[in-house]
């Protein structure tokens, strides 16, 4: 019987240690991931103000190749963050974002091509090529411009349509609102209430006036803040 605890208790401090490991690999893993982004980040800030730089400080080959690069990041970075952002509450976007995965690859390319023309020695070479890699980046900043807008088009079309149906919903209960009779008052078997007078919390489908708001419903930014009771 003894054993047996033992091994019971042996084999629950094993699972309680592989757990702690188990638990610690997978933060320092994501850890490890939130300091790569950061770095990643970083990276990308300072080479993109370095080429915002040149592409205003230099004229000639340097500064045209920095324009060409700072054009690919900035359209395919507001691409992205376009389609990404509108997938989760448009889901045939998925298509879209899945031609813009395979545009991007052509996207590194072209970058990684700009970037060796920055190092190449042989600038009157490099002047030659410009015409055939402005084509290019046109090409797929053409490309990914078609698809943001798109995106952005189908999302101010949907969100008038959600709008004037709404609105249409809206009037309906305006007109709804100014009808002033009663149906018991037409029946004749009650009075309507008067100022002051207040109605039982179930009569003609309202609530009572002591029901509290619903704590998860959604706030908005416009609403003022209720003035928390006081007890006397």
């Amino acid at each position: 019987m003894e054993a047996t605890i033992i091994t019971i208790m042996a084999l629950l401090f094993l699972s309680f240690v592989a757990l702690g490991v188990f638990v610690t690999v997978k933060v320092a893993k994501a850890a490890a991931r939130g300091v790569d982004r950061t770095i990643g980040q970083a990276r990308r800030t300072v080479e993109e103000t370095t080429l915002r730089a040149k592409s205003f400080g230099q004229a000639g080959t340097a500064g045209e190749l920095a324009r060409l690069r700072l054009s690919l990041r900035t359209s395919m970075r507001a691409t992205q963050e376009a389609l990404q952002a509108g997938v989760g509450e448009d889901a045939s976007l998925k298509e879209s974002l899945d031609l813009f995965h395979r545009l991007s690859a052509h996207g590194l390319e072209l970058d990684a091509d700009l970037k060796r023309m920055e190092r190449e020695p042989d600038r009157a070479w490099v002047a030659g090529q410009l015409p055939e890699l402005a084509a290019r980046t046109e090409r797929i900043t053409g490309s990914a411009d078609a698809l943001r807008r798109a995106a952005r088009d189908r999302a101010v079309k949907f969100a008038e349509d959600d709008l004037s149906t709404l609105s249409a919903q809206i009037d309906v209960e305006a007109g709804a609102l100014r009808h002033w009779t009663r149906p018991e008052a037409a029946q004749g078997t009650t009075q309507p209430a008067g100022p002051g007078r207040e109605t039982a919390s179930g009569a003609g489908g309202e609530r009572s006036a002591i029901t509290g708001p619903d704590p998860r419903r959604t706030a908005y930014p416009w609403e003022k803040s209720a003035r928390p009771e006081t007890t006397t």
